[in-house]
C-alpha cells in the first residue's frame, strides 16, 4: 500500500451512540471529617437544664439545705432569749432540750428547724399543757407547777390544794461559803430560820433554771435556788449556773424541828470534772 494510502483520514460518523456498558457516574462528593465536639450536653442530662450548671453533690445539697434553715430560724429566733441554747466551757454550743453538741451557732439554728427538736417541743408543750404551766404563779413569780411536786405538796403548785394563808414576810438566812481541801470543791451553806412555823410543814428547796422565773431578766450565767415554807414567802437565792455535785455526802438539807432553823448544802463540781464529765464515755475520778 502506498504511502498515500497510509496518511488517507478515515472517515467518522457523528451520530454513533457511546457504549452505556463501560460508563460509571461520578461518586457524589462527601463533607470532610470535622472534630468531634469535646463539651458535655448538659440538655440531656436528667434533672438538669440546659446553663444550670448540672447536678449538685450530696454534700453541695446538705450545705445549701443547712444554710436555708439557718436564715430561716434568724428569722423566728433570738438566741439572747433561747431557754435551750447554752455555751459550754469548751466553747462547743449545746441544746439542752435534745440534748445535742454543735459546733457553732450556724449548726444550732439549723437544729432548731429540725425534726427532733420541733418533737421535742411539742412534747414539752404537751406536757406542760397537761400539768397546767401556763400561767404565772403570782406567789413565785414561776410558771404554775415549774417548781415541782415538792412545792405542789405546800399548795404553790398544780398537783395539791391552794391554801389562802396570808404571809408574814421573809425568814431569816445566813450564807456562808464552803470548801472541800480534799476534793477542791467550791459550796455553799444556807441557813434559814423559820421562828413562826407550823409544826406539820417542813421546807422545801429546789434549785431551777434562770428561764423558769419572772421576776428578773433571764442571764444563762446564773441559777436559782427557791426555799418555800409557809406562811413565809418563797425565797429565791441567785447562784452561779454551774454543775452541781448531787451525791449524798455533798448535797443535802437537814431541818431542826427545835430550832426551826433549815440548813442546805450544795457543792459545785470541779473545772476538771465538768470537762470530763462534758466528754461523752468519760467519767472524772471520784
Amino acid at each position: 500500500m502506498g504511502r498515500s494510502a497510509r496518511n488517507a483520514q478515515i472517515p467518522t460518523n457523528n451520530n454513533r451512540q457511546p457504549d452505556l456498558g463501560s460508563f460509571s457516574p461520578p461518586a457524589p462528593s462527601l463533607p470532610a471529617p470535622t472534630k468531634a465536639s469535646t463539651t458535655m450536653d448538659y440538655q440531656n442530662r436528667a434533672g438538669s437544664k440546659f446553663g444550670g450548671g448540672g447536678v449538685a453533690s450530696s454534700s453541695a445539697t446538705h450545705t445549701d439545705r443547712r444554710e436555708r434553715l439557718r436564715k430561716l430560724a434568724l428569722e423566728t429566733i433570738d438566741l439572747d432569749k433561747d431557754p435551750y441554747f447554752f455555751k459550754n466551757h469548751v466553747g462547743s454550743f449545746e441544746c439542752r432540750l435534745c440534748p445535742t453538741v454543735h459546733q457553732n451557732e450556724g449548726s444550732y439554728l439549723a437544729h432548731t428547724q429540725g425534726k427532733r427538736h420541733q418533737t421535742n417541743l411539742a412534747r414539752r408543750a404537751a406536757r406542760e399543757q397537761r400539768e397546767g404551766r401556763g400561767q404565772i404563779d403570782p406567789q413565785t413569780g414561776l410558771p404554775v407547777g415549774v417548781v415541782g411536786a415538792g412545792f405542789a405538796a405546800l399548795g404553790l403548785g398544780a398537783g395539791g390544794p391552794r391554801r389562802n394563808l396570808i404571809k408574814i414576810g421573809r425568814p431569816g438566812y445566813k450564807i456562808t461559803k464552803v470548801r472541800d481541801p480534799n476534793t477542791r470543791q467550791q459550796g455553799l451553806l444556807f441557813q434559814l430560820q423559820y421562828p413562826d412555823m407550823a409544826a406539820d410543814i417542813t421546807p422545801k428547796w429546789q434549785v431551777v433554771s434562770a428561764f423558769s422565773q419572772a421576776v428578773e431578766e433571764p442571764d444563762r450565767a446564773f441559777q436559782y435556788l427557791l426555799v418555800a415554807a409557809e406562811p413565809y414567802e418563797t425565797c429565791g437565792f441567785k447562784i452561779p449556773a454551774r454543775e452541781l455535785d448531787k451525791r449524798d455526802d455533798r448535797q443535802f438539807s437537814f431541818w431542826d424541828p427545835d430550832s426551826k432553823e433549815y440548813w442546805i448544802q450544795i457543792m459545785f463540781m470541779t473545772e476538771r470534772e465538768e470537762r470530763f464529765n462534758a466528754a461523752p464515755g468519760l467519767m472524772a475520778p471520784r
